[in-house]
């Protein structure tokens, strides 16, 4: 049995029909940029994210960015996040000119540790950026509780958490904005690029769209220098639809992780994903930690089950932010997960049959891992 990483073409082949009809209604209405399927987007994931407002843009690097241009961020400023994250989270920080300053996560759920946060806090901190990496959310009550005594906005990337909870409010809608990427292979992903911002505060929603359509609050006025990332028509009349079929994938995930961690749960050498008490978990990934990591995927890759891993490299170890002045060591837990950590194949798609599978490989691969070792003189 061949098990991919992903399979877009079983995710989009139900839909496609329905697709069709809307990108012919966005034709007929000529509305390639923006327009009345991204302003119908906007409100219905407003709502879905229980936010005021969504200010759909092109990317959700270019939704960070928008965010902290948006609240002011910019040369001589600092912005707190996590180097165990994919690069966009910081990119976006560094094109407003601020400096990234990383802060560690916790062993168990690969998010920002509030515990190391405030010592990361100084006089030029001014905003925060927590990561819900794999579906999961962060310790937001925690977060906000130090940020909010010290009126530093709380960013939350979101690219991967569409429809995840911390204590029954929704990711996205806790802090001053909540940024999402919709790139093909997200919980809900669109067909091309794009991204939005959720917010309750409608002056920075004000700036964001002014932002994102050149600095223009109305055509040929400019008030700020400002960037085209303008929302696809095309790209939200598919959101629209994808959008209304979220929560049954994000059911389907979850059953599908609970499967696997069943199959699991006697293999202590398996390092299972966390599910913490007060968190809803989307399952955008489903991560695992295991020794020897490169051989046990190389297995798994000659018996057909395609793996990932997410993010081989750490940011603060990346050559392109070598001037900050980390070097290994700076950040002990996400350098060891980087070593560890391994994502299996996990999709609203996957059968029961192709999770057994994926299952007894791993399994399979563990314990001749394990029998080397003991055979070893």
């Amino acid at each position: 049995m061949k098990v991919p990483f992903l399979d877009l073409k079983a995710h989009h082949d139900p839909i496609r029909d329905e697709v069709r009809a809307a990108l012919e209604e966005v034709i007929d209405q000529n509305a390639f940029a923006g327009g009345p399927c991204v302003d119908a987007f906007e409100k219905e994931f407003a709502a879905f994210c229980g936010a005021a407002e969504a200010i759909g843009v092109g990317s959700g690097t270019e939704a960070l960015w928008l965010a902290l241009l948006g609240l002011g961020i910019g040369p001589g400023d600092e912005v707190i996040t996590v180097p165990n994250t994919f690069i966009a989270t910081a990119e976006a920080i560094s094109f407003t000119g601020a400096k990234p300053v990383f802060v560690d996560v916790s062993e168990e759920t690969y998010n920002l540790d509030p515990l190391l946060l405030e010592a990361a806090i100084t006089g030029r901190t001014r905003a925060i950026i927590p990561v819900h990496l794999y579906g999961q959310t962060a310790d937001m009550s925690a977060i906000l509780a130090i940020a909010n005594a010290r009126s530093i906005p709380v960013v939350e990337d979101a690219a991967q958490a569409h429809g995840a909870t911390s204590e029954d409010r929704l990711a996205g809608s806790m802090g001053m904005a909540g940024c999402f990427s919709f790139y093909p292979g997200k919980n809900l992903g669109a067909w091309g690029e794009a991204g939005a911002v959720v917010t309750d505060n409608p002056e920075l929603a004000k700036e964001i769209r002014k932002l994102r359509d050149h600095g223009q609050p109305r055509k040929y006025e400019h008030d700020v220098v400002g960037w085209n990332s303008r929302m696809d028509g095309m790209q939200g009349a598919v959101l629209r639809i994808k959008l209304a079929r979220l929560d049954d994938g994000n059911h389907a995930r979850r059953s599908i992780a609970a499967q696997y961690t069943k199959s699991f749960a006697s293999c202590p050498e398996i390092g299972v994903p966390l599910n913490a008490g007060n968190t809803g978990h989307v399952y955008h990934l489903y991560v695992v930690r295991v020794r020897e990591r490169d051989r046990v995927q190389n297995a798994l890759t000659s018996r057909g089950v395609a793996c990932g891993i997410h993010y081989p490299v750490p940011v603060h170890l990346q050559p392109a932010y070598r001037d900050l002045g980390y070097s290994e060591g700076s950040f002990p837990v996400t350098e060891r997960c980087a070593q560890e950590i391994l994502s299996l194949p996990m999709y609203p798609e996957l059968s029961r049959d192709q999770v057994d599978y994926v299952s007894e490989q791993l399994l399979t691969a563990i314990s001749a891992e394990e029998s080397e070792k003991m055979a070893a003189p």
